[in-house]
């Protein structure tokens, strides 16, 4: 037997303002990440990566929606976002920041 989960007003708030604000950190930590790593000249990788930043957008807004708890999308989201910006932000062997 499936249960039915019914969603609260707290956990649809939860889950708008994970798509937009865990969404939108999300493709600044990506585009900032792939402005560092792509191996292509700095114009064509900031462009690149900001463009394709907007479809990690997205995909971070259909998560927010997809996940079992509005908690779960909350942690994934502030993980992968702290992840690839301390990756883009770290390194200063590199000599370029994003």
């Amino acid at each position: 037997m499936s249960k039915q989960s019914t969603l609260t007003p707290w956990s649809i708030a939860a889950r708008v303002l994970a798509a937009l604000i865990g969404g939108y950190a999300l493709a600044y930590g990506f585009a900032a990440f792939f402005s560092v790593y792509l191996p292509l000249a700095r114009p064509d990788r900031v462009a690149f990566a900001g463009m394709l930043s907007f479809a990690v957008w997205t995909a971070a807004a259909i998560y927010a929606f997809a996940a079992r708890r509005a908690l779960h999308a909350w942690l994934w989201l502030a993980s992968l976002t702290v992840a690839m910006c301390l990756a883009a932000y770290l390194p200063t062997d590199l000599g370029v920041r994003p």
